[in-house]
This record gives structure tokens, C-alpha cells and sequence, in this order.
């Protein structure tokens, strides 16, 4: 009687272990599911977040341009202040009224921390990008907006923007040394 209680105890035993195992299989290949499914999140709100500062960055030094070309009034071109701080997207400072280029600030949401500034030299603030060297999910399939992020291999490299920061120069990247454009400034992303 002995001997078939032990049997018994035996094929539990190794019955328990095995499900041990597959219920930690099966645990991390939910857990790869959620990290890829939270990776996905996040980009997709890094595209609306950072196609929300292109635009408001490009209409800020749109103000001055009207398809391409600069506008004139009483035979002088307008002058533009450059975008020194992103605050001043939330009301524009030299607006007599209540300009708005974008409703709030945001934060980058694949880190957590503010956006990198691009500056330039004569413009100010000509883009933001995220600080997060992860790879993209999405590597094709762009709108036309952002086209230039196609085959991108860091979130780092993708830059909202002007122009000139969204597509750099061949074999250099926006915001590196030779394309003309400079670190962010201290004070001049979001507060926290």
C-alpha cells in the first residue's frame, strides 16, 4: 500500500512542476505581448505629440511665410522674432491677442522627460525630438507629413519640425554638429 502512495505522490509532484512550467512560459510570452503592446502606445503617442509641435512650430514661422515666400507689408518684409521658448506656443508674447500655436506642453511619452530642442542659429526652436534610443516599431508607412522617419532606427532620429529638422542633410542627423543646428537650451522645454 505503501509503494502506491509513494507512486502517487511522485506523478503529483511531477505533475505540479510541469505546470509550473508552462504557466511561466506562458507568463512571459504574455509579458512580451504587453511590452510590445505598451511600446506601441507609447509611439503612437509620440506621433501625435510631436506632429502637435511640428505644427505648431511650423505655423509660428509661417507667420512670415506664405507658401515659400516671404510676406510684404507697405513694401517691407515682416520681421519675425525667432521661437526661443516652446512657452511661448501657448500664447504668442508679440500677439496683441490671445495666439494660440499649440494648447499645452508635452512631455515625451517614451521617456517620461521633456522634448530635445533644435534650434538654429536665426530661427530659434525649429523642432523636438525624443531622447530615447529604443528602435521604432514602425519603420515605414508614414504620412506624407513625416515622411523622412522611414527607416529611422531610433526614436532619437525622429525629429517634429521645420523642415530643415525634420529631413537633415545627408549623413548627418538634426541637432549634431554640421547641421546647423544647436543642444537645447536649459529652460526652454517643458516645466516640470
Amino acid at each position: 500500500m505503501r509503494d502506491v502512495l509513494r507512486s502517487s505522490a511522485g506523478i503529483t509532484y511531477i505533475g505540479a512542476l510541469v505546470m509550473v512550467i508552462i504557466m511561466g512560459i506562458m507568463m512571459g510570452i504574455a509579458g512580451q505581448t504587453w511590452k510590445m503592446v505598451m511600446q506601441r502606445e507609447r509611439e503612437t503617442e509620440l506621433l501625435f505629440r510631436g506632429l502637435e509641435y511640428q505644427r505648431a512650430i511650423r505655423r509660428w514661422h509661417q507667420v512670415d511665410l506664405v507658401e515659400g515666400k516671404q510676406v510684404q507689408a507697405q513694401g517691407k518684409v515682416q520681421a519675425r522674432r525667432p521661437l526661443n521658448d516652446l512657452k511661448d506656443l501657448l500664447k504668442d508674447p508679440t500677439s496683441a491677442g490671445a495666439t494660440r500655436y499649440l494648447r499645452r506642453l508635452y512631455l515625451d511619452p517614451v521617456t517620461g522627460e521633456e522634448f530635445e530642442v533644435r534650434r538654429d542659429p536665426a530661427k530659434g526652436i525649429i523642432g523636438v525630438a525624443s531622447t530615447s534610443d529604443k528602435e521604432p516599431l514602425k519603420q515605414d508607412g508614414f504620412d506624407q507629413e513625416i515622411a523622412a522617419f522611414q527607416g529611422r532606427k531610433q526614436y532619437r532620429e525622429w525629429v517634429f519640425g521645420l523642415a530643415e529638422a525634420v529631413a537633415p542633410a545627408p549623413g548627418t542627423v538634426s541637432g549634431l554638429p554640421g547641421s546647423g543646428a544647436t543642444a537645447p537650451a536649459p529652460g526652454s522645454g517643458v516645466p516640470k
